[in-house]
Protein backbone atom coordinates (compact mmCIF):
# COMPACT_ATOMS: atom_id res chain seq x y z
CA UNK A 1 0.00 0.00 0.00
CA UNK A 2 0.82 3.36 -0.44
CA UNK A 3 0.92 6.00 2.15
CA UNK A 4 1.94 9.98 2.06
CA UNK A 5 2.19 11.98 4.96
CA UNK A 6 1.11 9.34 6.90
CA UNK A 7 -2.40 9.28 5.45
CA UNK A 8 -3.29 7.17 2.65
CA UNK A 9 -3.27 6.70 -0.86
CA UNK A 10 -6.25 6.96 -2.79
CA UNK A 11 -6.59 5.45 -6.65
CA UNK A 12 -8.61 7.53 -8.68
CA UNK A 13 -8.74 8.49 -12.72
CA UNK A 14 -7.54 12.21 -13.07
CA UNK A 15 -6.23 14.60 -15.01
CA UNK A 16 -1.96 15.53 -14.60
CA UNK A 17 -0.01 17.95 -16.83
CA UNK A 18 2.88 17.31 -18.37
CA UNK A 19 4.43 20.01 -19.30
CA UNK A 20 2.39 21.92 -22.05
CA UNK A 21 -0.08 18.55 -22.42
CA UNK A 22 -2.85 17.88 -20.39
CA UNK A 23 -3.49 14.01 -19.89
CA UNK A 24 -7.25 13.10 -19.24
CA UNK A 25 -8.59 10.21 -17.38
CA UNK A 26 -4.84 9.12 -16.64
CA UNK A 27 -4.76 6.39 -13.20
CA UNK A 28 -3.51 8.45 -10.15
CA UNK A 29 -3.02 7.48 -6.54
CA UNK A 30 -3.34 10.93 -4.64
CA UNK A 31 -3.43 12.22 -1.31
CA UNK A 32 -6.16 14.00 0.37
CA UNK A 33 -4.32 15.40 2.50
CA UNK A 34 -0.85 17.15 1.16
CA UNK A 35 -2.38 16.52 -2.53
CA UNK A 36 0.24 15.01 -3.79
CA UNK A 37 -0.60 13.13 -6.82
CA UNK A 38 1.44 10.01 -8.09
CA UNK A 39 0.72 8.25 -11.53
CA UNK A 40 0.36 4.45 -10.86
CA UNK A 41 3.26 2.36 -11.19
CA UNK A 42 1.50 0.06 -13.23
CA UNK A 43 0.87 2.23 -15.68
CA UNK A 44 3.91 4.68 -15.71
CA UNK A 45 5.37 3.25 -18.78
CA UNK A 46 2.46 3.77 -21.14
CA UNK A 47 2.05 6.86 -19.59
CA UNK A 48 5.35 8.11 -20.68
CA UNK A 49 5.19 6.94 -24.15
CA UNK A 50 1.99 8.58 -24.90
CA UNK A 51 3.23 12.56 -23.02
CA UNK A 52 6.42 12.16 -25.48
CA UNK A 53 3.95 11.50 -28.68
CA UNK A 54 1.69 14.10 -27.57
CA UNK A 55 4.37 16.50 -26.96
CA UNK A 56 5.63 15.92 -30.01
CA UNK A 57 2.68 16.35 -31.88
CA UNK A 58 2.56 19.54 -29.94
CA UNK A 59 -0.78 18.26 -29.01
CA UNK A 60 -2.34 20.33 -25.73
CA UNK A 61 -4.92 17.42 -24.66
CA UNK A 62 -4.87 13.48 -24.71
CA UNK A 63 -7.06 11.49 -23.36
CA UNK A 64 -5.10 8.47 -21.92
CA UNK A 65 -8.40 5.46 -22.15
CA UNK A 66 -8.02 6.60 -26.11
CA UNK A 67 -4.71 5.01 -26.52
CA UNK A 68 -4.27 2.59 -23.53
CA UNK A 69 -6.50 0.04 -22.25
CA UNK A 70 -6.81 -0.83 -19.02
CA UNK A 71 -9.41 -3.05 -19.15
CA UNK A 72 -6.77 -6.02 -18.71
CA UNK A 73 -5.61 -4.77 -15.58
CA UNK A 74 -8.52 -5.87 -12.82
CA UNK A 75 -5.57 -5.10 -10.31
CA UNK A 76 -4.51 -1.71 -11.17
CA UNK A 77 -5.54 -0.29 -8.08
CA UNK A 78 -4.05 -2.69 -5.81
CA UNK A 79 -1.74 -0.46 -4.14
CA UNK A 80 -3.97 1.98 -2.67
CA UNK A 81 -5.58 1.94 0.65
CA UNK A 82 -9.19 3.18 -0.98
CA UNK A 83 -10.31 4.06 -4.62
CA UNK A 84 -12.19 7.09 -5.20
CA UNK A 85 -15.23 5.36 -7.80
CA UNK A 86 -17.00 8.61 -7.83
CA UNK A 87 -17.84 9.63 -5.06
CA UNK A 88 -14.90 11.95 -2.96
CA UNK A 89 -17.29 12.73 0.25
CA UNK A 90 -17.50 9.48 1.37
CA UNK A 91 -13.80 8.76 0.43
CA UNK A 92 -13.24 11.68 2.95
CA UNK A 93 -15.47 10.85 5.42
CA UNK A 94 -13.90 7.40 5.61
CA UNK A 95 -10.33 8.96 5.80
CA UNK A 96 -11.83 11.33 8.34
CA UNK A 97 -12.90 7.94 10.06
CA UNK A 98 -9.56 6.15 10.13
CA UNK A 99 -7.73 9.67 11.47
CA UNK A 100 -10.13 8.98 14.50
CA UNK A 101 -9.39 5.34 15.19
CA UNK A 102 -5.93 6.52 15.36
CA UNK A 103 -6.15 8.89 17.34
CA UNK A 104 -7.41 7.15 19.91
CA UNK A 105 -4.52 4.87 19.45
CA UNK A 106 -2.60 7.69 20.07
CA UNK A 107 -4.15 9.04 23.09
CA UNK A 108 -3.68 5.26 24.76
CA UNK A 109 -0.15 5.56 23.63
CA UNK A 110 0.19 8.87 25.44
CA UNK A 111 1.89 10.22 22.14
CA UNK A 112 1.80 13.44 21.51
CA UNK A 113 3.63 13.82 18.68
CA UNK A 114 1.35 11.39 16.89
CA UNK A 115 -1.62 13.45 17.69
CA UNK A 116 -1.08 16.64 16.95
CA UNK A 117 0.03 15.19 13.46
CA UNK A 118 -3.57 13.23 13.53
CA UNK A 119 -5.38 16.49 14.48
CA UNK A 120 -3.87 18.50 11.39
CA UNK A 121 -4.50 15.57 9.23
CA UNK A 122 -7.99 15.56 10.50
CA UNK A 123 -8.21 19.86 10.35
CA UNK A 124 -7.09 19.33 6.46
CA UNK A 125 -9.72 16.67 5.84
CA UNK A 126 -12.22 18.65 7.28
CA UNK A 127 -11.50 21.44 5.50
CA UNK A 128 -11.54 19.43 1.93
CA UNK A 129 -14.92 17.93 3.11
CA UNK A 130 -16.88 21.16 3.75
CA UNK A 131 -15.49 23.15 0.63
CA UNK A 132 -16.49 19.95 -1.36
CA UNK A 133 -20.07 20.08 -0.11
CA UNK A 134 -19.85 24.00 -0.34
CA UNK A 135 -18.80 23.23 -4.20
CA UNK A 136 -21.54 20.29 -4.50
CA UNK A 137 -23.92 22.89 -3.39
CA UNK A 138 -23.51 25.92 -5.35
CA UNK A 139 -23.37 23.53 -8.41
CA UNK A 140 -26.84 21.87 -8.01
CA UNK A 141 -28.10 25.63 -7.12
CA UNK A 142 -26.81 26.67 -10.59
CA UNK A 143 -28.26 23.84 -11.98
Amino acid sequence: MSFCCGAGMLGSFGTVRHYKTLVHNVPVMYCPVCNRLEVLPAIEGEFEILVEYAQGDNAPEVDFRDFVSIDNMPHLFDNCTMTDEGNYAEVLKQQIDIALDLMGVAKDLDDSDWRDQLKARLTKLSQRLRQYNKRKEISQRSA
